[in-house]
């Protein structure tokens, strides 16, 4: 006989729904990636680029400011998590592409 502890009912609290969505339509030869991101605080981060599907992230540690095409700039806080859409390829978005696309960023508050 085992000195097992009885289990406690902690496991049917300890699930919080963080975010929810419809999941996407997810071609074939796709693949899925946990990644760890870091930045220094003041860092602007990645430029502007597109995920070949979605991206769903979790900020562990201060702030960023997240912005998706079509949407508003949003500041996600630490707790918080966010997702990005993802479009049909994987690349930086040069200045040239940025500029045709102006029409599709959401206004930046002043």
């Amino acid at each position: 006989m085992t000195d097992e502890k009885p289990r406690s009912n902690a496991w049917q609290s300890a699930l919080t729904m963080l975010q929810e969505a419809q999941p996407p339509f997810i071609p074939a030869g796709a693949h899925v990636m946990t990644v760890v991101i870091e930045y220094p605080p003041g860092d602007p981060g990645t430029p502007p680029h597109r995920h070949s599907g979605p991206a769903f992230g979790y900020v562990i540690d201060g702030e960023m400011l997240l912005e998706v095409e079509g949407e508003p700039e949003r500041v996600v806080r630490a707790g918080e998590a966010f997702c990005e859409p993802g479009k049909p390829m994987l690349t930086l978005v040069d200045e040239e592409e940025l500029a045709q696309r102006r029409d599709r960023r959401a206004p930046r508050p002043s």
